[in-house]
C-alpha cells in the first residue's frame, strides 16, 4: 500500500515518521540527551550512538555487497541519491536496534515508546516507497540481533531496563 500520491493526513504522518529515523535525527537528538542528560542518560546516549554508528556501518556493507536498487518513485529524493540501494533499510535497522535496546538500558516509558514508534517508522519506509517489504524485515531483524550483541558485550539484560 503506497500513500505517495495520496494527499492528507495520513500522507503527512507518513512523511513525517518515514524521516524520523533519519541519522541525523537520531544524533542531534542523542548529543542533546549527552549535554542536558544527567550521568545515567549520558551512557545511554553514548550507548545508542556507538550502536547506531556500528549498525550503519554494518548497513553500508550489506547495501554495497547486496545492491538491491530502491523501489521505482519519486518520493525520497535525497535517499535515492545518496543511498540508492534499499537492502537492508538502515532505517529499520535502527528502528530495530533502539527497540532492543531499550530493552536493555530502558527506561520503560522509553522501551514503551519505541515499542509504539518503531514498527511504524520502520512501515513508513515502505508505504512511502523508498523500501521493499523485504529491506524493512531483515534490516529490523538486523537491528534487534546487534541490540543483543551490544547486550552481550556490555553484559546488560532486560532486568537493567525494568529497574530504570
Amino acid at each position: 500500500m503506497s500513500v505517495v500520491k495520496r494527499q492528507g493526513t495520513l500522507r503527512s504522518l507518513a512523511m513525517f515518521l518515514a524521516h524520523s529515523g533519519d541519522s541525523w535525527f537520531w544524533g542531534m537528538g542523542l548529543a542533546i540527551v549527552w549535554f542536558v542528560g544527567n550521568y545515567e542518560w549520558k551512557q545511554r546516549a553514548l550507548v545508542m550512538s556507538m550502536s547506531i554508528l556500528g549498525t550503519a556501518l554494518i548497513v553500508l556493507i550489506l547495501k554495497l555487497a547486496f545492491r538491491r536498487r530502491r523501489p521505482e518513485g519519486e518520493w525520497g529524493e535525497i535517499y535515492r541519491k545518496t543511498d540508492p540501494n534499499s537492502f537492508p533499510s538502515g532505517h529499520a535497522a535502527r528502528a530495530g536496534l533502539l527497540l532492543g535496546l531499550g530493552f536493555l538500558i530502558g527506561p520503560v516509558w522509553f522501551t514503551l515508546a519505541l515499542v509504539i514508534y518503531s514498527p511504524l517508522m520502520a512501515l513508513a519506509r515502505i508505504v512511502m516507497g523508498v523500501h521493499y517489504l523485504s529491506d524493512v524485515i531483515v534490516g529490523y531483524l538486523l537491528g534487534i540481533l546487534i541490540s543483543m550483541a551490544v547486550g552481550r558485550v556490555l553484559n546488560l539484560t532486560i532486568l537493567n531496563a525494568l529497574g530504570s
